[in-house]
Order: structure tokens, then C-alpha cells, then sequence
């Protein structure tokens, strides 16, 4: 992508209604655009880290046996009234609209009831579980206060999966399978070190929910971490009796900050009883399923990584979900030969397979640095006058500023090693 022909501009300064870091930087560098308060579009920067993140999120799933699926997110209140969640004082946070017949549809917010009426059409037998079903889907919530960015949406991206056993065993197999799942995908999009299993409430379902709860200072949830055992309570379950159930140490454990950056439940058959999902076991004798969901907001993980790991600058993104690899700068000041340089550059990276945003833009070099540092890109690479004569490009990484000297092919021997 060359940067001249990038639509979207960075901004000097954030829109005056948004605090949340994310969003400040998120929006100044042109990634996102602020539609209303907790509603975003994804411009092309965004979409790309966007899809990224979607992609590990896809792979660790299919990993533990996930199949894809994509459901409508027009809701039909019959099956909901079925579970009693259609009622407003059950769930508070519906969008609900009407039909031009005078029916009424919500937006979905959640989708185990429609999940459980398709599964009840193409299971009944014990041979055909267990199930791990998920989407990737645009999700819809009636937030009082929309707030801190992509933390706190009215619209936002979510996977949500859905296991179904046969057993409890199974169901216990499963959770754990899918919280190993949940860390390798928060290690893979650079968060893993800050990012801790947490005990929480369980609401109506189980004694428990697991969190995963990112350290951050911008979080809303205050925790309590055993940082040797990698494990953390929730403030709104902490006691002495869950510390003792759970065998942490109150002497051992810090208080934290963090952003909830992932939640699972097991939900029984709180879900599958009412809509009648039940299975024939190997005697013929009818069983309860029991079911298990999972669930990640994409843009909401986005914007975390832009809270925790981003600078005074700007952005900070890891490579595995940065919107590209290398970020070319263009000094050639009207210099035909540096300027032939760097289109070849460009040419040979892209050709190697390298994601390169080449700013060829006519700007001073002050406004090109400032703009590559706001944009995040984990590695610039200037091409001038100085590294012409030199026969070596300058390399600064944009985590650690760390500068090196490499040839075209030093080059692409090391992002091809990154």
C-alpha cells in the first residue's frame, strides 16, 4: 500500500468526547471512525488488524474442534420468550425494533437460544456430540453508557462459541481446553504476559465464570493476583472463603487494574432444557445437553492491545497483528536516485511477500516520523540521500528503538527470521 493513496489522513489532535487512549489513538491514526458514541467503522488500517486478530482468534478455535458457522442477527422473540429472556427487566440491554407487519425483532446480543433450536434440527443422538460450534459476528448491546472506545461498544465484533456434552466430565474437558486456547491467543496477539485467568461470579449459571483479565491501569475490574500461580479473583467474588477454595494466599496475592479481554461459563442446561436439546444415550434413555460458551470481543481485544502497549507517541503493535510488516519511509527531497531506491525497495519487499506501507507522500521528514510513529508499525525503514551513500538502509524497530544498518538482502533475511 502506498501511503499516498491511502484515503484515510492521521489527525494531529483526538476528537474532544474521546478519553480512552484507544480511542484517541485508534482515531487519529486513522483506524477507526467514531460513528456515534460506542459505535465505530473500521477504516482499511483498522479492518487489517481487525482480520488478523480474527484469524488467530478462527485458527486456536478450530484447534479444539470448533466448526464456523455465521447466524443472522435479526432475533426472534418466540424462542427467547421460551427462556424468558425476551423480557427487558431479564436482559436490559436489547435492541428491539419493529416490523413493518407489526411484529418485533431484536438485534442480537447473544445467541445460545438460536444455536440450541438449530442443534435440536440435526442432534439427538449420542453419537452426534460432542459439538463446538462458533461465529465470528457483529454484536449488539443497548449500553447506558457507551464508553473507553472499543472497550465498551453498542455495536461490536465477537466470537462467540458454544460447546455441547454429554457429561460433565466432558463439558470440565472442554472449559479447560478452551482457557488453554484462550492464553495462546492472547500470548499470539502480544498480550500473553499481562493477561491472567480470573475468577469471577458465575451469575445464575455456576459458582464461576473465567475471565481473562489483561493488567492495565485504564481497566474497570480490580483484581487480586497470584503472579507465580498465574491466576487472579475478581473483586466482586473475593473472600476468604473462595481464596481458600481456589488455594491462594491472601499475604501472596497484589491488587490489579485490568481489562476483560475474554469470559467463559459453563451454562448447564440452562439453555438446552427449555428449547428441548436432549440426546438418546447408548441405552435409549433421554439426557439433558449441557452447554458451555465462550466468547472474545475482537475490536474490544483491538483496543486493549492499544491501551497497554501503546506510547507517548502512538501505537505500539505487536507483528503478529500489526497492519503491516514494514513501514517504508520515502526521504528522497526531490532525488531522483533515492527516490528510484525506494521504489525498488518497495518492489523487492512486496515481491518477497512482506506487508509494506511505503510513504511516498511529499512531506517533510518531521511529519513522515511523526506519522509512522503514531501508525505503530513494528518496523521503519528509511531510505535518504545518507543511506544511499552508505550502500545500508536505516532500520528502527518501533518497540524499542532500536536502530540497525541492513542491505536489502540483511533485510529480508531478517523479517523473514522475525
Amino acid at each position: 500500500m502506498r501511503q499516498s493513496q491511502l484515503f484515510t489522513k492521521t489527525r494531529r489532535e483526538a476528537p474532544k468526547d474521546e478519553v480512552a487512549k484507544n480511542a484517541q489513538l485508534l482515531i487519529r491514526a486513522g483506524y477507526i471512525h467514531k460513528e456515534m458514541a460506542g459505535v465505530y467503522s473500521y477504516l482499511p488500517l483498522g479492518l487489517r488488524v481487525l482480520n488478523k486478530i480474527a484469524d488467530i482468534v478462527r485458527e486456536e478455535m478450530n484447534m479444539i474442534g470448533g466448526q464456523e458457522v455465521l447466524m443472522s442477527a435479526l432475533q426472534d422473540p418466540n424462542v427467547w420468550k421460551i427462556t424468558g429472556r425476551w423480557d427487558d427487566k431479564v436482559v436490559d440491554n436489547w435492541f428491539k425494533t419493529k416490523l413493518k407487519d407489526g411484529g418485533e425483532v431484536g438485534l442480537g446480543h447473544s445467541q445460545e437460544e438460536d444455536l440450541v433450536r438449530i442443534m435440536t434440527m440435526h442432534a439427538s443422538s449420542h453419537r452426534d456430540f460432542p459439538k463446538a460450534i462458533y461465529q465470528i459476528q457483529n454484536k449488539f448491546r443497548n449500553e447506558l453508557r457507551a464508553k473507553s472506545g472499543l472497550l465498551r461498544g453498542r455495536e461490536f465484533i465477537m466470537k462467540d462459541l458454544y460447546f455441547f456434552a454429554r457429561s460433565e466430565s466432558e463439558l470440565a474437558d472442554f472449559h479447560e481446553r478452551a482457557i488453554e486456547a484462550y492464553l495462546k491467543i492472547f500470548e499470539r496477539v502480544g498480550i500473553g504476559p499481562r493477561t491472567f485467568r480470573t475468577f469471577a461470579s458465575g451469575g445464575s449459571f455456576s459458582k464461576f465464570s473465567d475471565e481473562f483479565q489483561m493488567l492495565c491501569e485504564a481497566g474497570e475490574d480490580t483484581l487480586y493476583l497470584n503472579r507465580e500461580k498465574k491466576l487472579a479473583v475478581n473483586k466482586e467474588v473475593y473472600n476468604d472463603e473462595v481464596l481458600e477454595e481456589l488455594g491462594l494466599d491472601k499475604s501472596e496475592l497484589s491488587e490489579e487494574k485490568g481489562i476483560e479481554v475474554g469470559n467463559i461459563f459453563k451454562l448447564g442446561t440452562r439453555f438446552s432444557e427449555p428449547l428441548g436439546l436432549r440426546f438418546k444415550d447408548e441405552q435409549g434413555k433421554e439426557q439433558p445437553v449441557l452447554m458451555g460458551c465462550y466468547g472474545i470481543g475482537l475490536g474490544r481485544l483491538m483496543g486493549a492491545i492499544v491501551e497497554a502497549l501503546g506510547d507517548e507517541k502512538g501505537i505500539v503493535w505487536p507483528e503478529t497483528v500489526a497492519p503491516f510488516r514494514a513501514h517504508l519511509i520515502d526521504l528522497s527531497g526531490g532525488n531522483a536516485e533515492v527516490k528510484k531506491e525506494a521504489d525498488e525497495l518497495y518492489r523487492e519487499l512486496t515481491e518477497g511477500g512482506f506487508e509494506v506501507l511505503y510513504d511516498d507522500r511529499d512531506l517533510r521528514a518531521g511529519e513522515k516520523f511523526g506519522d509512522c510513529d503514531l501508525i505503530g508499525i513494528p518496523l521503519r525503514v528509511v531510505v535518504s540521500e545518507k543511506t544511499l551513500t552508505a550502500g545500508k538502509f536505516e532500520c528502527v524497530e518501533r518497540k524499542s528503538g532500536k536502530t540497525s544498518h541492513l542491505s536489502t538482502s540483511e533485510m529480508l533475511n531478517t523479517l523473514s527470521h522475525a
